[in-house]
Order: C-alpha cells, then structure tokens, then sequence
C-alpha cells in the first residue's frame, strides 16, 4: 500500500480542509488493492487511522477489512469507508440492549413498596 499525500483544496470561500492538532482533516490518498486489482482510496488521515485500529482489532489487514467494505457498499468507497467507521464507533458507545429477562427490574424502584 503507498501513501501520497494531496494537497488541500483551494483557499476559496467554503473550501480548504482545516488541520487539526496532528493534522487529521488532511486528506491521503492510498493505492489499495481489492479483489486484487489495484485502486486508490482518499481519505483524511483521522480515518486512516481509526481504519487501522478497526482492523487491527478484528485481527484483518487494511486490504481485508477495506475489501470487506467495499463488497457492502452502495456508492463511492471514501464515503462507504467513512459510513462504516461512524457506525463501528457509535455501535461500540452504545451500551448492550437490555431485556426485562437478562436485567430484572430494581427491588428499589418497585412503586408497591413505597410507604
């Protein structure tokens, strides 16, 4: 996999990324390969990053996990890659479901034992 940084969009009025503190909203471009033919993936570097920890996690390379990606995908792979991540972090800050069987109800908060 090769990086090449690109360079931001031009200064005009509503365009230009702005950096961040270590310079996550700059996009990188990466040539990737999937089902093995060769393409190129442009990302800013705050996804490739959290990209790498999810894949890391499961145990998959970056080629694997962006392979798996794109065979769910519906339209452009930058934004099915963003798509993913969002829904893999808000997944993982949500607490489990919670069922009446798995968490009985608190004794303490039974309204038939209040004085």
């Amino acid at each position: 996999m090769t990086e090449k940084p690109v360079p931001p969009p031009s200064a005009a009025p509503g365009g230009g990324a702005k950096e961040g503190a270590a310079g996550g909203a700059q996009i990188r471009k990466r040539s990737v390969k999937i089902a093995g033919h060769s393409t190129s993936l442009s990302l800013e570097g705050i996804f490739w990053d959290a990209l790498k920890e999810v894949a890391a996690g499961r145990g998959l390379s970056l080629n694997a996990l962006i392979e798996e990606i794109d065979r769910g995908r519906g339209g452009n792979l930058s934004s099915a890659v963003r798509v993913y991540l969002l829904q893999h972090y808000r997944a993982a800050g949500q607490p489990p479901e919670t069922s009446p069987e798995t968490n009985p109800p608190d004794p303490s908060e039974d309204p038939s034992r209040l004085p």
